[in-house]
């Protein structure tokens, strides 16, 4: 999962918590530039680690072909690599009221409005995720992302986070990452995320197919099966939460008691569909943590209208250049219009 972190352009503000905040993600982000060394004089070196090599090597012919069949921007970004260290680059906390699937949102220069807060320390989001959960009572979740974008304004850098799992991972990360670049609404993460998760998605596809590796398109589409019955759970369990939030006369240890059964019952659903995927785990560790609305938000940010930008890909007629275009168009509607517009596509798959 990718966060977007272009909070770098800031004006002076006021506030010792919000200096502090500033503070850490300007920090967190100038060390990773300073740390950066070139792709290509790391593959030119004899001493680069084997499975280093191969990986940028991969990376760098996946952002070529991403500019010349993805539509996606020819600059700077992704050319140079950090060894960070680090399980997670940066740790978003999402939150939202106990009794809604409204997730808090934060308001920053340049992203704009977004539903999640980075930091560059796990300490300092699971810090302020306590908070949240301690003075106001919502459900918090902290996640950990490996990779972020500033949106152009710098030229972001491959990270050892980025690498970890299987080919299809980072290269579908890497097209994500660049989607961000070609079209970015300010205060719509379900909108921004879709966007790039569609790109993700297709552009791996273009990728095995244009590299001749048809048989492992049918893995890949097998993992992309399985995470659309996990969304389609999800979206199962959203329904019948709001259902449960607007419905009047019920007391709130009621209302309570009737949300942690819709929890556990989403968790005997997702055991049905283990045995349907024969056993696979992939999702175990995600249901193994404590459920709540900030878990369900977290995800759905991602994944909802993903099906509406495959709608629009086909009316583009699957050329990309039209496809951003249309892309483009719809997020300079008016917020209830784009919303509108991503439902109408959405209902029409």
């Amino acid at each position: 999962m990718s966060v977007l972190f272009a909070l770098l352009a800031v004006a002076p503000l006021s506030g010792c918590s919000t200096l502090g905040y500033y503070s850490q993600a300007v920090g967190g982000h100038l060390s990773l530039m300073r740390a950066r060394e070139p792709i290509e004089r790391l593959l030119a070196d004899e001493n680069t680690d084997p499975e280093l090599r191969a990986k940028l090597e991969t990376l760098t012919a996946a952002r070529a072909f991403g500019v010349s069949e993805l539509g996606l921007p020819d600059n700077d970004s992704y050319s140079t690599y950090v060894a960070t260290g680090r399980r997670a680059v940066t740790w978003n906390v999402v939150a939202a009221e106990e009794f809604s699937l409204q997730p808090r949102t934060w308001c920053f220069p340049v992203a704009g409005c977004v539903s999640y807060r980075g930091y560059f320390a796990e300490e300092e989001a699971r810090a302020y995720a306590a908070a949240l959960a301690d003075a106001e009572g919502l459900d918090v979740s902290v996640g950990g992302a490996s990779a972020y974008s500033t949106l152009g304004w710098f030229d972001d850098p491959v990270l050892d986070t980025m690498l970890r799992g299987g080919e299809l991972r980072y290269v579908g990360t890497l097209f994500h990452e660049l989607a961000h670049q070609v079209v970015y609404v300010k205060d719509d993460s379900d909108f921004n995320e879709a966007y790039a998760t569609f790109v993700e998605q297709m552009g791996t596809r273009r990728w095995l197919t244009a590299r001749d590796e048809a048989n492992r398109i049918a893995d890949y589409e097998a993992s992309l099966g399985r995470s659309e019955d996990f969304v389609a759970l999800l979206a199962r369990t959203r329904e019948a939460l709001l259902a449960l939030y607007v419905e009047g006369d019920m007391d709130k240890d009621t209302r309570r008691t009737r949300k942690a059964a819709a929890f556990e019952t989403m968790r005997e659903r997702y055991a049905e569909l283990k045995e349907s995927w024969n056993d696979y785990a992939g999702y175990d560790r995600w249901f193994a943590r404590d459920l709540n609305n900030a878990r369900l938000v977290a995800v759905s940010t991602y994944r909802r209208f993903v099906p509406a930008f495959a709608a629009l890909y086909r009316e583009a007629g699957e050329d990309i250049e039209r496809f951003h275009e249309l892309v483009a168009e719809v997020g300079d509607m008016p917020r209830e219009a784009r919303r509108e517009r991503l439902e109408a596509l959405l209902a029409s798959e």
